[in-house]
């Protein structure tokens, strides 16, 4: 299964504990996301039976959040002060399912999440440019600390166990050259829209296998992955999990 993890953090602009108001800053990685189908164009909200789980559709056409699984979030977590989301696509299909996971509290830690994790064809239909572009959408929409892209797998394979690892993509709000990260396969700049409204890079895609999607089994592909991260630690660019 490979799994796209953001964290962000709560700042003074995400006081809100209330469910639209989050769901909407993922707005437009949920239009992408439809647009491009290929996780399928249905997100329903989890629920404990196959039958329950095809109720309530979570966004609209626009990628914001439903009334009705806005109504059914609220009366599930009224009072609570950690809330989660979770959504699936509907797919039955060998390798078809996708879920879907948007976590948030009024604490600074752990740390916002917002994650998707497919079993393999969604990923295969964006293909490397279609996943670099949904990093975008996420790293324009969150100003996350990190995005990684990978298979869960490859924890167990990567260098640091207290920080991110790079896996096929990793994502860092720092503007990165070829100089300080050789090995990477390619360094993709993200942009956004500054105050004054000119673009200005926000971040960078570390992708460190380009000519075919990253495969944690093949030793090759684990090795570049792992050089890439001993380079960002001993420049003290990648974060330890307990700073973020």
């Amino acid at each position: 299964m490979t799994i796209i993890n953001a964290s962000y953090k709560r700042d003074g602009t995400r006081t809100s504990l209330a469910f639209r108001p989050n769901v909407q800053e993922i707005a437009t990685t949920i239009q992408f996301l439809n647009k491009t189908a290929a996780f399928g164009k249905n997100w329903f909200l989890s629920q404990d039976t196959k039958e329950k789980s095809f109720l309530y559709p979570v966004f609209d056409a626009s990628g914001e959040l439903t009334t009705a699984a806005e109504a059914v979030l609220e009366a599930e977590f009224k009072g609570e002060t950690s809330r989660f989301l979770s959504a699936w696509n509907g797919e039955l299909g060998d390798g078809e399912g996708a879920t879907m996971a948007l976590g948030f509290s009024d604490s600074d830690w752990p740390a916002r999440t917002f994650r998707i994790s497919d079993k393999g064809q969604g990923v295969k239909r964006l293909g490397i440019d279609g996943v670099k572009e949904l990093l975008s959408h996420i790293a324009g929409a969150l100003r996350p600390v990190f995005i990684t892209v990978a298979r869960n797998q490859y924890f167990k394979k990567q260098v640091f166990k207290d920080r991110p690892g790079v896996g096929w993509m990793l994502y860092l709000p720092r503007v990165l050259t070829t100089q300080q990260v050789p090995e990477a396969r390619a360094l993709v700049p993200v942009m956004a829209t500054g105050e004054q409204g000119k673009d200005k890079q926000i971040g960078t895609i570390i992708v460190s296998v380009t000519d075919e999607p990253f495969n944690d089994e093949n030793p090759e592909h684990v090795k570049i992955a792992n050089a890439i991260e001993i380079r960002l630690v001993d420049q003290d660019l990648l974060p330890r999990y307990v700073d973020i």
